[in-house]
């Protein structure tokens, strides 16, 4: 029976039963327990804080710009790369790192990841040097590839396969706290007692989930070498192409109007209100997640098409309704709903469609998931510049449409109407 356990959770995970035969695999072990959810709760939160720590640490200067810019003696459109050389770290090193590390075993890979945040964030806690920072911040950038490469896959390895979207959807909360609890609060920290402190805090959080990370999550084995599947031919697999050409535009689609919603604001009279309709979104975000982490074992595919759906209602309330302020809180709540949810609906889909190049595809992913954050911060600011903020959600709309397309047309494979078990 234990066999025949074993090769189930090895079919569930995508690996061979023989590379998992000397691993513990059993649920109900003493360091993998599922609560009555059948979850490993405490492994997956603990893959949650993970999740929170490499969005926290990519966004917190963006609320400690004018602080940091002033103590390092450079303007704020130069201290503001410091997030886009943090995108570009992830973006040149995911897909190579992922390759490289294929065969270590996952824990150890994590550890190495959350260890290279705790070096990044103390040395730009300390730095009083512009270059020094920004290598610091390259170096966190590239920790993160090196993390978002593997997490997804992780958590659906440490869960039982009919709960696998669940599973990923709980890794994925750490997303919209970040964005809606952990940004507003290190700026108020920054503000209060100075932006070093704020990241010195992270180093702190980091060092305690490292902890967390060695006494709570299982250990998973990388794949052997003669295993791993090349970037090219997890391309050629079904459903990844869709799945990546969705990640691309709708990424790239949010991003535009996410960087530049304060610039947006302000233009219609409520950039003083831009706390509160980025925690209203923060709010539908966390709504949006648990409605995907109940749902998306029976409906991914309805789930993506509602998303997209209300990403484009959105855009499009805010193109045409714009000088409302009811109606500009009620667009933010729509795009939070369609939001929130999106990293965990697109994780899921390629790792469904991936297979057994499940890791390759998901490199791939977060590769093309940065590209899409600093090409959307670009793009956004040359909109901007030329024709001002009320085209950022009609850009928004144009780039939706044809994600909508794909999702529809990618029935058979990506976004299929029932997911293999």
């Amino acid at each position: 029976m234990r066999n025949d356990r074993t090769r189930e959770a090895a079919r569930a995970a995508g690996h061979p039963a023989t590379h998992r035969a000397n691993t513990p695999t059993a649920y109900g072990s003493s360091t993998e327990r599922a609560d009555r959810s059948g979850l490993p709760l405490s492994a997956l939160l603990a893959l949650a804080t993970a999740v929170f720590v490499t969005s926290l640490t990519e966004t917190l200067p963006a609320g400690l710009l004018p602080a940091m810019s002033a103590d390092l003696a450079v303007g704020q459109s130069a201290m503001g790369q410091s997030v886009t050389v943090y995108a570009v770290g992830t973006a040149l090193t995911a897909i190579p790192l992922s390759a490289a590390t294929a065969g270590w075993p996952r824990k150890r890979l994590l550890l190495t990841a959350m260890a290279g945040f705790a070096v990044a964030n103390t040395v730009t806690a300390a730095s009083t040097s512009y270059p020094l920072t920004m290598v610091a911040r390259f170096v966190a950038g590239v920790a993160a590839g090196l993390a978002w490469a593997l997490l997804a896959g992780y958590a659906r390895r440490l869960a039982p396969a009919r709960l696998q979207g669940k599973a990923i959807a709980v890794v994925m909360t750490g997303i919209p706290v970040a964005l809606s609890l952990g940004v507003p609060a290190g700026t108020f920290l920054g503000g209060a007692v100075g932006w070093r402190v704020a990241f010195s805090l992270m180093t702190v959080l980091t060092a305690v989930l490292l902890v967390w990370i060695a006494v709570a999550v299982p250990d998973r084995p990388g794949q052997r070498g003669d295993g791993r599947p090349p970037l090219l031919r997890a391309l050629a697999v079904p459903g990844v192409l869709p799945v990546l050409f969705v990640t691309l535009v709708f990424v790239l689609a949010h991003t535009i109007l996410y960087t530049y919603i304060a610039a947006y604001l302000d233009r219609l009279g409520m950039g003083g209100s831009t706390d509160l309709v980025l925690l209203v979104f923060g709010g539908a975000s966390l709504a949006s997640i648990w409605i995907v982490g109940v749902r998306i074992d029976r409906g991914l595919r309805a789930l993506t098409l509602v998303s997209t759906l209300a990403v484009a209602a959105a855009a499009s309330l805010l193109a045409l309704a714009a000088d409302s302020p009811v109606l500009v809180y009620v667009a933010v709540a729509l795009w939070g709903l369609g939001w929130g949810g999106a990293p965990t609906l697109l994780q899921t889909a390629v790792a469904d469609a991936g297979g057994e190049a499940a890791d390759a595809a998901q490199a791939m992913l977060v590769t093309l998931w940065n590209a899409a954050m600093a090409g959307g911060g670009v793009a956004g600011g040359i909109l901007l510049g030329l024709s001002g903020p009320r085209t950022l959600p009609w850009s928004v709309l144009a780039l939706v449409l044809p994600v909508l397309a794909v999702v529809i047309a990618a029935r058979a494979h990506g976004f299929p109407a029932r997911r293999a078990r």
